[in-house]
Parts: structure tokens; C-alpha cells; sequence
């Protein structure tokens, strides 16, 4: 009798945490962050970057995905805008090629050496940033409603491809047609993230050095073993 109620209890507990086929199949015709365990339904891997991962949940209401969706994507091409700005400059100033201020003081500098007021140059960027998120905000309520209308007699050079990747004038080499969108779109996210963890890194690295990414790589290359994050005084204890 035992035996035959621990049975009975296994194939209840089994029927219980068996994951739907369809939700099985998708987890394994793509890699997932965590492999062999089925991702959240809402991720069924439709978008760019979608490797499953959302473990609190967070993107189970369809209009807070997409939200997330686009906010990820300026993110991360900001990001790789920032990461390039600051590693570029420091090699080539590195390499005795330029001479240009290290990346936490490099605003402040600019705006000394251009000789226009400072809230001259913040209602030039406040004008020109807000009428571009103004436009990317209406196309994420409306997507490809700015292909619509004329900009300057402009009538067809802002029709999207889709929302957040604009197409037409912002597509000149044509990447965004054909089969080669989604892969761009892939490698475009993939190093967006890295690009978002990148520049948290270089905050940290200037908190705990007082240096760039750049000065820090040289130093830990010269004495691998004398620097690095175990003797800052930061890392450990």
C-alpha cells in the first residue's frame, strides 16, 4: 500500500511540473540562459537577443515587454557610443597620436575650451534630443508613423523598418533589407549589453583608481600580479 501511494504521488508531482511540449520544443531549438528549463512564455524567442532570461517576470504584460524592449535598445546603442568614447581616446592619446582629456573631465573641458555659455549649448541639445525622442516616442505608440508626411520635401527617407530601427536615410548601405536584419539586429543587441556593462565598469574602475580603462589595462599588464582587482583595496577586504 505504501509503495502504491508513493507512486501515486510521484505521477501527481510529475503531471504538476512537466512543462507544456511547445514550450519544451522552442527551449531547445534556441540557446537559453539557463538550459534545459523552459523560458517564460511571453520570451518565445521572436525578438532580438531573447535568450529567456526574466526571472522576476517582469515582461509578462505584452505593452511592458515592448517598452522594455525599445528602452534596451537606446540603452545600448548609447552605450556603445559611450564605450567607444571613452576607450578610442584613451589609446590614441596612449599612443602619442592625440592629447585629449581623460573621459570623466572631457565635457567639462569641451565646454570651457568652445567658448559658448554652457545653457546656450543645454537649449541647443534640449531642442534637437527632444525632437528626436519625440519622434522615437511616437513611433513606439505608432510604429512606421514617421514614414509618414514630409520632412524638408523628405517624403520617403524615414519610413521604418520597424519600431526602433528607422531604415530609409538612417539605412544608407542597405543592412536592414533581406535576410542579414535579424542577424544585424542580434550582434547589434548582444554588443549593446556588453557595451551597458562595459561603462558601469569604467565608473567603477575611476571610483576605485582615480584612472581610465586604458591607464588601468597598461598597469595591470606591467605588473599582472602586484595590480589588479585583489589589490586595489576595493574588490577584497
Amino acid at each position: 500500500m505504501a509503495t502504491a501511494m508513493f507512486a501515486s504521488s510521484a505521477v501527481r508531482a510529475a503531471r504538476f511540473t512537466q512543462a507544456p511540449r511547445g514550450v519544451v520544443a522552442r527551449a531547445a531549438d534556441r540557446p537559453l540562459w539557463n538550459p534545459g528549463n523552459p523560458a517564460p512564455e511571453w520570451l518565445d524567442g521572436s525578438m532580438p537577443g531573447d535568450y529567456g532570461f526574466d526571472p522576476l517576470g517582469l515582461g509578462s504584460d505584452p505593452e511592458v515587454l515592448t517598452y522594455f524592449q525599445q528602452a534596451e535598445l537606446v540603452h545600448a546603442r548609447f552605450a556603445m557610443l559611450g564605450a567607444a568614447g571613452v576607450v578610442i581616446p584613451g589609446l590614441l592619446t596612449k599612443a602619442g597620436i592625440l592629447n585629449v582629456p581623460d573621459w570623466w573631465v572631457a565635457g567639462e573641458v569641451a565646454i570651457k575650451d568652445s567658448g559658448i555659455p554652457f545653457w546656450a549649448l543645454v537649449m541647443v541639445q534640449a531642442i534637437l534630443m527632444g525632437w528626436a525622442e519625440i519622434a522615437r516616442i511616437q513611433d513606439y505608440k505608432k510604429p512606421g508613423s514617421q514614414g509618414d508626411g514630409s520632412f524638408f520635401g523628405v517624403t520617403d527617407g524615414f519610413t521604418p523598418v520597424s519600431n526602433g530601427y528607422p531604415g530609409g536615410l538612417f539605412d544608407p548601405m542597405g543592412m536592414g533589407k533581406g535576410d542579414g536584419l535579424k542577424t544585424a539586429q542580434q550582434k547589434e543587441i548582444k554588443n549593446g549589453r556588453l557595451a551597458m556593462l562595459a561603462c558601469v565598469g569604467f565608473v567603477a574602475q575611476h571610483a576605485a583608481t582615480g584612472k581610465g580603462p586604458i591607464d588601468n589595462l597598461f598597469d595591470h599588464m606591467a605588473s599582472p600580479g602586484m595590480v589588479n582587482f585583489a589589490t586595489i583595496g576595493v574588490s577584497l577586504p
